[in-house]
């Protein structure tokens, strides 16, 4: 279950053990560490619910490199990692961004953009690329929240309608896809003649009832109130019109750091330069996921969570020094019973 979200404090600033910055499944799963390891913890996020990009941008796709799960949806990968860390009962400060780090005597303080203020000993950074900020069709813009959006949270809110997807990465291929078994008709529109998309997915999208549009753009949109239909201009110039109750501009994100930026932590190429325990150049503050870079690293969940299983553990010694780094096995000290 979803935790009510804590949107804000007063006072005395919250107290924890570790203040993660992000909700996504390398911050769930660092939260859950921490509990196990016996700390306490924070979640700070800028959505209104855990889950980070995989909640906001592909909860209904399939992801299939997740282990011990031959598939799972993006939503339900989120689902279980907040049951498993809710024993722990970390608080969660949502709809907030994280703005402020500063050095208070051997601890941290950090503030948000509502005026808390959490105190900690360390900080898991995990992001992400930061703030992302979807890129827009001026002709869509108007009718943003009208029938207009850049992700699909539910697909049944799509059966029997007309969709057109604007894109050529995975997620434009993966949701015309998810879709078409379920809107009355897919229209997929790309500006060039070849796709982003893996191999694979691209193959079956030509097998599947999706039209597909390539090197060509939409132009334009209609529609009284809500979104009606979109024009499409193809190579030759020819418009095209085509039914449309949904749009959904799958054009990419530009990312910001935002205030991390700021908070002097070593960066490269707007990433955060970490050590092989994941620690950043700032004493107890350690950075994990694609916000984080070191040599030879693969940018998958996957990764996330061992990153956020190492920074963790580090974490417990720097805090509690004496503490083995090694956690010892779950199976024979855990120490409460998960939720069913």
């Amino acid at each position: 279950m979803i935790p009510e979200p804590t949107i804000g404090l007063s006072g005395a600033p919250l107290d924890v053990d570790l203040a993660i910055v992000g909700a996504g499944p390398a911050g769930l799963y660092g939260a859950y560490y921490a509990g196990f390891r016996g700390l306490s913890t924070a979640i700070i996020d800028a959505l209104p619910e855990p889950g980070g990009q995989v909640a906001a941008m592909y909860p209904e796709k399939l992801l299939y490199d997740i282990a011990a799960h031959p598939a799972v949806a993006g939503r339900e990968l989120i689902d279980n990692l907040v049951r498993q860390v809710a024993p722990f009962e970390p608080r969660y400060l949502l709809g907030q961004t994280a703005t402020t780090l500063e050095a208070d005597g051997p601890r941290w303080l950090l503030g948000t953009d509502r005026g808390v203020r959490i105190s900690a000993g360390a900080v898991l950074v995990a992001a992400g690329l930061g703030k992302v900020t979807p890129r827009k069709l001026p002709c869509a813009v108007p009718y943003e929240g009208r029938g207009v959006g850049y992700h699909v949270p539910r697909l049944e809110e799509h059966r029997d309608r007309d969709v057109v997807i604007a894109g050529g990465g995975d997620s434009a291929v993966d949701w015309a896809l998810a879709l078409a078994p379920i809107a009355r008709s897919v229209t997929l529109v790309h500006r060039r003649a070849s796709f982003r998309a893996h191999e694979h997915s691209v193959r079956q999208l030509y097998r599947s009832p999706v039209r597909v549009l390539t090197e060509a753009q939409v132009v334009a949109c209609h529609g009284v109130g809500r979104l009606g239909s979109v024009d499409v201009r193809t190579e030759n110039g020819d418009t095209l019109s085509r039914p449309a109750h949904t749009l959904i501009t799958a054009l990419g994100f530009a990312t910001n750091l935002g205030p991390l930026a700021r908070w002097g932590m070593e960066l490269e190429y707007r990433q955060i330069r970490v050590d092989a325990t994941m620690r950043t150049s700032l004493p107890r503050v350690y950075a994990v996921g694609d916000g984080c870079t070191y040599a030879g690293r693969v940018p998958l969940i996957s990764v996330g969570f061992g990153e956020a299983a190492t920074a963790v553990n580090h974490a417990a010694v720097a805090l509690r020094p004496g503490a083995r780094l090694a956690p010892g096995h779950s199976s024979d000290s855990h120490p409460v019973p998960v939720p069913a």
